[in-house]
């Protein structure tokens, strides 16, 4: 059964919105306030939007360099106006390359031992 766009649409929306009112919740006892829930469902609206805005930004990114996944250079690109997201996206990205490299070599480092000792058996 397949679901249909604007289910799919309403499904993303009711998650947003509960995300939103979690976090105004923890917020709000942070600093002993209350958010409306219209207040709530502005940002939760907004929010929704703005991912949106991103998403076709993205799929435009890829798409103008003839790709057909977007990749962790068109993320960056697209945090570009924002300075605090673009420090965090790209700090993000190092530590992905990071840990990616660490675990390349931890691999090759097995398939090393790993070949040594079918040697030693040979």
């Amino acid at each position: 059964m397949s679901i249909d766009k604007d289910e799919t649409q309403q499904r993303l929306k009711a998650a947003v919105h509960f995300t939103v009112g979690r976090l105004c919740q923890r917020a709000g006892e942070d600093i002993n306030r209350e958010f409306s829930r219209q207040a709530i469902a502005a940002i939760s609206e907004t929010a929704f939007r703005q991912c949106d805005i991103f998403a076709k930004d993205l799929e435009l990114f890829a798409r103008h360099a003839k790709r057909s996944t977007v990749s962790a250079e068109d993320v960056k690109l697209l945090s570009r106006r924002s300075t605090a997201l673009s420090v965090y996206i790209q700090r993000k990205s190092e530590e992905l390359n990071q840990e990616q490299m660490d675990l390349k070599k931890k691999n090759t480092g097995k398939r090393k031992i790993r070949d040594t000792e079918e040697e030693g058996r040979e």
